[in-house]
């Protein structure tokens, strides 16, 4: 920066200099002792404001790193408490649970395997937690870890509809994918899955029963596919589209817990749509019923 208007200012000055009397028949640069000051003060007085200009540069460069690093510091600590709240409960109960089993040797069968399944239920919901974890410091401090190559995207939301089929059942819905075949994308294939399932679990669990879950795509010029991810389920309240894909913000805290949610799926979805280069937005149906996520992924 400093040198750029040390640049500026002696371009200034050659001109000004050169071009002082537009009455002269001859330019005789530099002929005048009037010259050489003027040359000299402008000289100062660039050199002046650009050491005035690097020490305010600097200064501001400090302080957006100290707000970078305290903001930073500030979500640290919010994930910190967030993380170690979302263990306590499924820990205090594990415990609960094994503790009664100990006490009570003569406790009858069918309870105690009750107990056992509940312990269970627990500590895969702790593996969840730990695993979204994982995704998401890998999108945050290591996204160079994740290789990208030509991916069917296609052949990833099949799976997905396959692998979520009794579930889907379960809740009485439906589902309609209108993926075009064989559309390739470029991107990280264990990202890009987690972005569809992470979808899917996630109207699975809150839109309802007897609800309709609808995929479609479009080219958006040359570079990226739009993609449409949509449910004419129970929706949500519009004041909070836009803090859906916040880490642990759940609609419904005691539901989402009772469900088995980690309250890091969409947080999931979204990081990984940015590695990717793209971008995505959660908006209300056009039916007017239900939710939908509207997002872009580089094209192959």
């Amino acid at each position: 920066m400093w040198f750029s208007v040390m640049v500026v200012f002696a371009f200034y000055a050659a001109i000004f200099i050169i071009f002082d009397d537009f009455d002269r028949k001859h330019y005789n640069i530099l002929d005048e002792p009037n010259d050489w000051n003027l040359l000299w003060f402008s000289l100062v007085v660039m050199a002046g404001l650009g050491l005035l200009q690097l020490f305010f540069a600097h200064r501001m460069d400090s302080r957006i790193d100290r707000q970078q690093s305290e903001r930073q510091n500030k979500m640290r600590r919010e994930l910190t408490q967030n993380i170690g709240h979302e263990f306590k409960t499924p820990l205090a109960s594990i415990m609960g649970y094994m503790e009664t089993i100990k006490e009570n040797p003569q406790m009858d069968e069918k309870t105690r395997e009750q107990f056992l399944n509940r312990a269970i239920a627990q500590t895969k919901r702790m593996s969840s937690l730990l695993r979204d974890l994982s995704k998401l410091n890998k999108l945050d401090f290591a996204p160079e870890l994740l290789t990208c190559e030509d991916v069917n995207l296609s052949d990833i939301v099949s799976d997905i509809v396959q692998e979520t089929e009794f579930a889907v059942k379960a809740q009485q819905m439906k589902v309609n994918n209108n993926i075009p075949a064989e559309l390739i994308v470029n991107g990280n294939s264990q990202m890009i899955y987690s972005i569809f399932r992470n979808l899917f679990d996630n109207s699975i669990s809150y839109a309802g029963k007897g609800s309709t879950i609808e995929l479609s795509a479009e080219r958006q010029g040359s570079k990226f596919w739009k993609f449409t991810f949509s449910d004419n389920g129970k929706g949500v309240a519009e004041h909070h589209l836009n803090r859906l894909f916040e880490r642990f913000y759940r609609i419904d805290k005691g539901r989402s817990r009772e469900l088995g949610g980690t309250g890091l799926g969409l947080s999931i979805v979204k990081n990984a749509i940015i590695f990717h280069g793209g971008n995505i937005v959660a908006l209300p149906n056009d039916t007017g019923k239900g939710l939908k996520f509207v997002f872009t992924l580089k094209a192959k």
